[in-house]
C-alpha cells in the first residue's frame, strides 16, 4: 500500500536548512552538513529508502534551488512541485515535474496515482512539508537527526498542530540517527 512519507535531514536543534537560503547556499549557510552522513565513507546514503520511492512531491523554493544540482529530478520517479504560478510540466532525462497550482492534496493525490504501489516522498523543505503535515497527508515521518546546531533558519516542524506519532524505527550511524514515526490518526 502507497505511503505518504515526509523524509527530511535535521539538526539537533530541528532546522532542515540554515539561514540564508539563496542560490549561493540552497541549503543556507552551513546547511550542507545536513547531507554529509548521506555521503561518508561506508554509507549507502539514502539508497534503501530510495528503493521505495514511486513519486515525489516538493515545494517550488527546492525545486528552483535543486534543479540545477540534480540536473534531473532527485529521485528517477515523477515529482510534482507546489506552487502559485501555473507552468506546463518540464520533461528530464529520468521522470517529469508537474507544477500543482491548487494545493497539497491534489498534489499528494496525483503522486499518489504516480506511484502505484510505491512510497510518495515529501521532500523535508520547511514550508511544503508543514503544508502537507497540517492537510493531514502524512503517514509516515523519517528524520535523520545529524549531530550540529545550527542555531538558525527554517525549523522543519514549526507552528504544526498536536500530532500524536509511534516510532517505528531507529537506527544508529556515527554521523546520523535515523528516526522512523507512524502519524496516528
Amino acid at each position: 500500500m502507497t505511503k505518504v512519507v515526509l523524509n527530511g535531514s535535521v539538526s539537533l536543534d530541528g532546522y532542515s536548512a540554515g539561514p540564508n537560503v539563496g542560490e549561493e547556499h540552497p541549503m543556507g549557510e552551513g546547511g550542507e552538513r545536513l547531507h554529509e552522513w548521506m555521503f561518508a565513507e561506508g554509507s549507502d546514503g539514502d539508497a534503501p529508502f530510495a528503493a521505495t520511492v514511486g513519486a515525489v512531491v516538493l515545494g517550488r523554493r527546492t525545486f528552483d534551488l535543486g534543479l540545477p544540482h540534480w540536473g534531473d529530478t532527485p529521485f528517477p520517479v515523477p515529482s510534482f512541485v507546489l506552487t502559485h504560478e501555473p507552468r506546463p510540466p518540464l520533461a528530464m532525462k529520468s521522470a517529469a515535474f508537474t507544477f500543482v497550482t491548487d494545493g497539497p492534496r491534489s498534489a499528494v493525490e496525483q503522486a499518489r496515482a504516480a506511484a502505484g504501489d510505491r512510497d510518495v516522498l515529501v521532500m523535508a523543505a520547511a514550508e511544503s512539508a508543514r503544508h502537507v503535515l497540517r492537510a493531514g497527508l502524512v503517514d509516515e515521518i523519517r528524520l535523520q537527526l545529524v549531530p550540529v546546531l545550527l542555531g538558525g533558519g527554517s525549523r522543519l516542524l514549526d507552528g504544526l498542530r498536536p500530532t500524536e506519532l509511534e516510532r517505528v524505527g531507529t537506527t544508529e550511524a556515527d554521523d546520523v540517527v535515523h528516526l522512523r514515526f507512524r502519524v496516528l490518526r
